[in-house]
């Protein structure tokens, strides 16, 4: 009797775990400026209730080759927002993705993308300087120019960079931020961090490796 009782419970419990893998989606999503996460059980729930995705794009990276959305299909990328001549927070934030880069640089289908705020400035061979001076070898990340309409709008529109406070906010306004943002592979926001603090840097690895976890 025992026995019949034990690998009921047994039988009971495995199933209910599997069908919690199977239905959950370990990361939350982000449909909204304000960042609020939404928990999906399933991809048919995603594809229903996460409509937003980021915009195509098209801009110089610091080879003088355009990127564009091709560049992150099916793929996962973070991307963050700096300037070259930034003092302040930029010099951290490049030396903290450059800790992740690292830490996951047998990730040939992870994209990094670094976006200038000051691209009127930062023309290619200036971010190729850049790139050589930090030492970042990574041919998965690119630093973009471009037009300065176009950066501000896919930052704030698009990522949300500065979130709803940002969200309203036209290229007439400096975008400054230390947000890195995480994007999975139908390229619906999955993320956002501190990206001038170790800690989060940490979190955002061990995300990244999750995401590469999802069917």
């Amino acid at each position: 009797m025992y026995q019949i009782v034990f690998l009921l419970l047994s039988s009971f419990l495995f199933f209910s775990c599997t069908d919690k893998k199977t239905k959950s989606i370990a990361l939350p999503y982000y449909n909204e400026p304000d960042f609020t996460p939404l928990f999906m059980d399933n991809k048919s729930e995603v594809d229903e209730k996460i409509t937003h995705q980021i915009n195509d794009f098209s801009f110089l990276n610091q080879d003088s080759i355009f990127i564009s959305q091709k560049e992150i299909e099916n793929k996962i990328h973070v991307a963050n927002f700096i300037f070259t001549s930034c003092g302040s927070i930029c010099p951290t934030m490049t030396k903290n993705m450059k800790t992740v880069s690292d830490s996951l640089k047998n990730d040939k289908d992870l994209v990094f993308l670094s976006f200038s705020v000051t691209p009127w400035i930062d023309k290619p061979f200036i971010l190729k300087k850049y790139k050589t001076t930090n030492n970042i070898t990574n041919q998965n990340w690119h630093f973009l120019t471009g037009t300065k309409g176009s950066i501000y709008q896919l930052a704030r529109q698009s990522y949300f960079a500065e979130e709803d406070i940002g969200y309203s906010k036209d290229s007439t306004e400096f975008l400054h931020t230390e947000h890195f943002v995480l994007v999975d592979k139908t390229k619906r926001i999955r993320g956002i961090y501190n990206g001038t603090l170790t800690l989060e840097m940490q979190q955002l690895i061990e995300d990244i490796k999750t995401l590469n976890e999802e069917k």
